[in-house]
């Protein structure tokens, strides 16, 4: 781990680590601040809050949201709730995996795009839905995913 990633984690559970219950707190902000929390900022985190590795890393895995891996410079995330399922969600995950060429949870060899399941992103009445680079996209066909997704891969 880089002397500024240790710097930059240290900091969040400092800041954080008093409040009741401060691991998705902390999770959340070492994630906004670095894009990722990576796997050398477990064993600091576990030790900070006296909670071992394994609880540190079991909440990372529950939670699809966090990351131990830099994403992509762009992300893709197809809702894959029953909602978006019914309206020909799996057809919209199809498209945006060809599109990319990776499937859910990977990242481009280039870097330049991961690819996300998310299950449900509250946009039911709207569905089926994806998000790209955190602008939400509702009622969306497979026609859709190419533009979409070369609109914000290739600016």
């Amino acid at each position: 781990m880089s002397s500024e990633t240790r710097t930059c984690v240290e900091k969040i559970v400092r800041t954080l680590g008093s409040q009741p219950g401060p691991l998705l707190e902390i999770l959340h902000a070492v994630q906004r601040e670095l894009g990722h929390v990576p796997s050398d900022a477990v064993p600091l985190i576990a030790e900070a809050l006296n909670l071992s590795r394994a609880e540190v890393h079991g909440v990372m895995s529950f939670y699809s949201h966090f990351r131990s891996t830099p994403p992509g410079r762009c992300i893709v995330q197809v809702c894959r709730a029953e909602a978006c399922q019914a309206m020909n969600g799996d057809a919209l995950a199809d498209a945006a995996r060809q599109r990319l060429g990776i499937d859910f949870g990977e990242t481009r060899a280039d870097g330049s795009a991961s690819l996300d399941e998310v299950y449900c992103m509250g946009n039911c009445a709207c569905a089926p839905a994806l998000v790209i680079d955190g602008r939400l996209h509702g009622r969306c066909v497979p026609a859709d995913v190419a533009r979409l997704i070369d609109a914000a891969v290739n600016p």
